[in-house]
């Protein structure tokens, strides 16, 4: 079962269930598909359906910080609900272990020496984690691993 085909079947459960929270979510995520079908002119693939739930995650979350910095915590709430109902369709994310083991990787095979470089080293390590790694986790660790 494909990822589309997965969220599919679960909207009809949600709608089935009354389960408003979960439908609001899955309606926004075939809403943020469409849009993107739109723009590329042809049917989404998986890996573009990943991109755009990691898009979505980042912006929840990046939403969600915002919440609990305003001390809203009904805000913060929803929010997170949501971003767990997101998180469900998503390839499970690499432990910070194996993230740290690509990026010496990449540090080795780049020649990268210096704070200069952690963007080469991010691009290469995220093209090796095949987006299963956390941009700011990758940058962390090739960070730290340079000397910044």
């Amino acid at each position: 079962m494909t990822l589309l085909e997965r969220i599919d079947a679960d909207l009809k459960e949600a709608m089935k269930a009354k389960n408003e929270q979960e439908l609001s979510t899955l309606r926004l995520v075939r809403a943020a598909f469409k849009n993107k079908q739109i723009d590329t002119g042809h049917p989404v693939t998986e890996e573009e359906a990943t991109a755009v739930l990691k898009t979505l995650q980042k912006q929840y979350q990046d939403a969600l910080a915002d919440f609990q910095k305003a001390d809203r915590a009904d805000l913060a709430d929803r929010q997170q609900a949501e971003l767990v109902v997101i998180r469900r369709y998503l390839p499970e994310a690499m432990p910070e272990a194996d993230v740290e083991k690509i990026v010496v990787a990449s540090i080795a095979a780049l020649g990268a020496t210096s704070v200069a470089d952690v963007g080469k080293v991010m691009g290469a390590a995220m093209k090796t984690a095949a987006g299963r790694a956390d941009g700011n986790m990758v940058r962390a660790i090739a960070q730290r691993l340079l000397g910044a």
